[in-house]
């Protein structure tokens, strides 16, 4: 089947998807919060439909997340990096020195 969305919002849509579930809603209960029909909803999720920011923005306030939070975790798949705080202290990790000093 031939698309037009990117690997990219592939990964857009399998995560909200997933933050769905594990919100515990249907996609009839979505649809309902976001006054749209499940056949409407269930379009997004399969990337029938392409999501704007503000779309995207209301989803996932629903999901009790913030758009900027919905991206860092978005980031961290695309780029397959975890949240990584290994000063413990919550500071991001130093960057390594270089050679070339």
């Amino acid at each position: 089947e031939k698309t037009i969305y990117s690997d990219e919002y592939l990964v857009v849509i399998q995560l909200l998807k997933e933050l769905r579930k594990a919100a515990g809603l249907t996609q009839i209960q979505m649809a309902d919060k976001l006054s749209q029909t499940q056949s409407l909803y269930s379009k997004y999720e399969r990337g029938e439909i392409r999501l704007d920011v503000i779309q995207l923005r209301t989803i996932t306030s629903i999901l009790g997340l913030t758009l900027t939070e919905f991206s860092e975790k978005l980031e961290q798949r695309l780029t397959g990096q975890s949240t990584r705080q290994p000063n413990g202290d919550g500071r991001p990790p130093e960057a390594p020195s270089s050679a070339i000093d």
